[in-house]
């Protein structure tokens, strides 16, 4: 068993506690999870469903070796914007399914070839400022919604006020919480932020009070509930969003790797743990949910409690499965005013660019070599900037997509591109004495 760990990673816990750990999972995830949906216009309570059962699938397909969750990527909320505006939200969920589908296919080739050609294409250079693009790309959005602006309307003091105070409360417990508090600002500053905007009049209570206890969410399921048209301009604007989200994958995998002593990347393998994290976003995106991805805020409980349990991830996962069906849940949900979602994303869409900047700094990226410089800049204009190529009349590849791709082809072709055994490094044998699986 690993050093200080409380339950290891195939321990049950008893009941009582069991359910106790299991919930402040469900707290971590659950204001970052059901704020994809708020932004996209899908079904909160579908967000909650998908993200339930794909961390359940995940489990399933990484043998249940790897105690990570599995909420809501805001990698794709750029990508589902753009692309419903072609073909509708059940369009750009195909698009999304199919990006689940490019996960399936390199964990295809990392179980033929190994890892070392991923390694070579998406280098920290590359991932870092494509990471920064997501979001300062989602920033005007932020602020569009912080003042009442974000569905054409004009500008609105009171509304600001709201959101600066949903912001303040959520640095508050960011800065200044402790333990399970200090992990979840994001949900408390929702909170806090909803309270304020009652005195406003933002906020239809009556709604809420009249919501059933239990309801079926609104699934999105292709040829049953919808009948999507599939655009191959959608898919070329949502699929390539894989690229930067396989590599977030590889990041948290080696992060929870590092908190329990063990070394994922191997055993189970990155192939396994790809897949899982593939098929639950192809899951998600044919119920109607956002695509999914692993979640920091998850493996950060997983650091401060040192409970490494598969169990209680699971535990987890069952119940956002149930919270979905609950009717008072979805109520309140979607009863929170646009400004407080705003008020939170200006910090949240803040670290997801700062995200990208540390990643390169403690990959340590010289940026003294030009080659370096060239490529981060590139990258980030061509992001930031929304440039995008016009296959076709109708066919066209998204800034995001332009400016992975720029980065990658920029990264083989430059002069001087180090063959850094670090990357590598990640993938070598446990060494002897590692806790047995």
């Amino acid at each position: 068993m690993p050093e200080k760990c409380v339950l290891d990673v195939h321990e049950r816990p008893a009941p009582g506690p069991w359910l106790l750990f299991s919930l402040q999972h469900l707290f971590a995830m659950f204001g970052a999870t059901v704020l994809v949906p708020f932004l996209t216009g899908l079904n909160p309570a579908v967000a909650l469903v998908s993200s339930g059962l794909g961390t359940l699938l995940y489990i399933l397909l990484t043998q249940g070796k790897i105690p990570v969750y599995l909420g809501s990527s805001f990698a794709f909320i750029g990508p589902i914007l753009a692309a419903k505006t072609i073909g509708g939200l059940d369009g750009a969920l195909i698009g999304c399914a199919v990006a689940g589908l490019v996960y399936v296919a390199v964990s295809a080739l990392i179980a033929k070839f190994g890892v070392r050609w991923l390694l070579r294409l998406l280098p920290p250079v590359v991932i870092g400022p494509v990471i920064m693009v997501i979001g300062l790309g989602l920033a005007p959005i932020a602020i569009k919604m912080a003042t009442g602006q974000a569905a054409g309307g004009p500008y609105s003091s009171e509304q600001f006020v709201v959101a600066l105070a949903a912001l303040g409360i959520a640095v508050v417990f960011a800065t200044f919480m402790r333990g399970i508090f200090g992990l979840i600002p994001i949900l408390f500053g929702v909170l806090g932020g909803y309270l304020v905007a009652i005195p406003f009049g933002l906020v239809d209570l009556a709604t809420v009070a009249a919501a059933p206890l239990f309801i079926i969410p609104e699934f999105m399921i292709p040829g049953v509930t919808v009948s999507p048209t599939i655009s191959l301009t959608i898919i070329l604007m949502v699929a390539p969003v894989a690229l930067v989200t396989i590599a977030e994958h590889i990041g948290d995998q080696t992060v929870i790797s590092k908190v329990t002593g063990r070394n994922f990347l191997v055993n189970p393998g990155l192939h396994r743990s790809l897949l899982g994290d593939g098929l639950a976003t192809s899951l998600a995106a044919m119920i109607g949910g956002p695509p999914n991805t692993t979640y920091g805020e998850n493996i950060g409980v997983i650091a401060i409690t040192r409970v490494f349990s598969v169990y209680v991830t699971g535990g987890a996962a069952v119940l956002a499965v149930l919270f979905g069906f609950v009717g008072v849940v979805s109520a309140f949900i979607q009863s929170i005013p646009t400004a407080v979602m705003g008020g939170v994303c200006i910090m949240l869409f803040g670290i997801i660019a700062a995200s990208g900047m540390r990643l390169m700094i403690d990959r340590r990226v010289n940026f003294a070599e030009k080659r370096n410089l060239i490529i981060a800049s590139v990258i980030l204009v061509i992001g930031v900037g929304g440039a995008v190529i016009h296959v076709t009349d109708t066919v066209q590849m998204s800034s995001m997509a332009l400016a992975a791709v720029s980065g990658v082809i920029l990264n083989l072709v430059m002069p001087g591109r180090q063959k850094g055994a670090a990357g590598e490094a990640l993938f070598a044998p446990e060494p002897e004495g590692a806790p047995a699986e």
